[in-house]
């Protein structure tokens, strides 16, 4: 969907032009996984594949969203609690709005239209795009001139707070942040960043979709997070200074290997090797090494696979199907299913990736779905229609 688009639906819908257009994109994250809520790095980037919002003002103090993939509607007066389950998709921009609210920002009466092209279910993370476009477009339409890190703190505050996500910051941060042909390395304790180039012009990124989502994923997140709780309690015992994961090494993992129990010492030692990752990637891209980049992600996938076991049989397969094909392929997202992200060199032919698809049919009976990706910009506002917004 493009921006004329959104604002013919807008118009068909509430009868008036819209005053803005705002877009947001998904992310993937190319390496730094379950380091977040350790507040350590990661690495994700903006893509191609976004979430657009056209918006007006009302004068009936009401919120009135229409969800064009859904062809569904929701208005409200007052902002109360998550809505669930036909309506599920409202609690974004309710969200969105509760928290500009909270804020001492008030748009008054909202009319929206939400569309956009980030596949539901591919773990890009559609519903923090959704956030954040919202909130441009809110903000830009108040003339409030809020930072973009600011905004991504309000995005994760509407999840955490009005949808009940427990999510971290890195969604929300990539898509209102990301730039074309660059990573982002995210410091999620202090929210400090840098861009390492992306080597565009020789690499591709492709997304195989495992279509397999189990149920542990919610419960084993949480475990995985209380497993890490215990193991830096145990660190404190002999360094009262480290206050998360980002603050030991492997090496003081390694020294602490007979007091810990097994699971507990695997999780820390995964979380405190995979920081290194990341800014060891972020080397080799600034360094042209595309090959160590490429490594690092078969080491990360390792890594999740036999210390942090958060992998399924099906990715495993996909990734260990890609030696010798990728660059770099590993497991993304919290796990038990999802998406693998690859890096390819350009000049790879297609029927590889064909191969690998039937090969995982004939394995498992599932079509894996194919998702390429290109490294884009973040949020941005399309176009303004009022000259009294912005």
């Amino acid at each position: 969907m493009d921006k004329e688009a959104i604002f013919d639906i807008f118009y068909s819908y509430f009868g008036t032009n819209p005053e803005i257009i705002a877009r947001a994109p998904g992310r993937v994250n190319l390496i730094g996984e379950h380091t977040d809520y350790n507040e350590g790095f990661v690495l994700p980037a903006a893509i191609g594949q976004s979430v657009l919002v056209a918006a007006g003002r009302n004068e009936t103090g009401e919120y009135h969203f229409y969800a064009a993939e859904y062809d569904s509607s929701f208005s409200t007066r007052e902002l109360k609690t998550a809505v669930a389950p036909r309506d599920w998709w409202a609690n974004y921009p309710m969200g969105a709005i509760s928290e500009l609210k909270r804020e001492g920002l008030d748009p008054g009466g909202i009319n929206l239209v939400i569309g956009g092209s980030i596949p539901q279910g591919a773990g890009l993370s559609s519903s923090a795009a959704l956030i954040s476009a919202v909130l441009l477009a809110l903000t830009e339409l108040m003339n409030q001139g809020l930072s973009r890190p600011g905004m991504a703190r309000l995005a994760q505050r509407a999840e955490n707070n009005f949808v009940g996500t427990q999510c971290g910051i890195m969604d929300m941060f990539a898509s209102l942040m990301g730039r074309h042909d660059h990573v982002l390395r995210l410091d999620c304790r202090s929210l400090e960043y840098t861009y390492s180039p992306f080597p565009g012009d020789e690499y591709r990124l492709v997304l195989f979709d495992s279509r397999v989502q189990h149920q542990l994923v919610s419960s084993e997140y949480n475990t995985r997070r209380k497993e890490c709780e215990t193991g830096v309690g145990i660190l404190q015992k002999k360094y009262p200074e480290i206050r998360s994961l980002r603050d030991a090494t492997p090496a003081t993992v390694y020294e602490h290997a007979d007091v810990m129990p097994d699971n507990i010492f695997r999780r820390c030692l995964f979380v405190t090797e995979e920081n290194e990752r990341v800014n060891a990637f972020c080397r080799a891209l600034e360094t042209g090494n595309t090959e160590m980049a490429g490594a690092l992600m078969y080491q990360s996938h390792a890594g999740l696979q036999d210390l942090y076991e958060v992998c399924v049989e099906e990715t495993s397969f996909l990734v260990d199907s890609m030696r010798g094909i990728a660059a770099g392929s590993r497991q993304m997202g919290g796990g038990f299913g999802g998406c693998t992200i690859n890096l390819l060199k350009i000049s790879t032919p297609d029927n590889e990736i064909e191969r690998v698809k039937s090969a995982y049919f004939a394995r498992f009976g599932l079509h894996m779905r194919v998702l390429p990706v290109k490294i884009s910009d973040g949020a941005q506002i399309l176009q303004i229609f009022n000259e009294n917004v912005g």
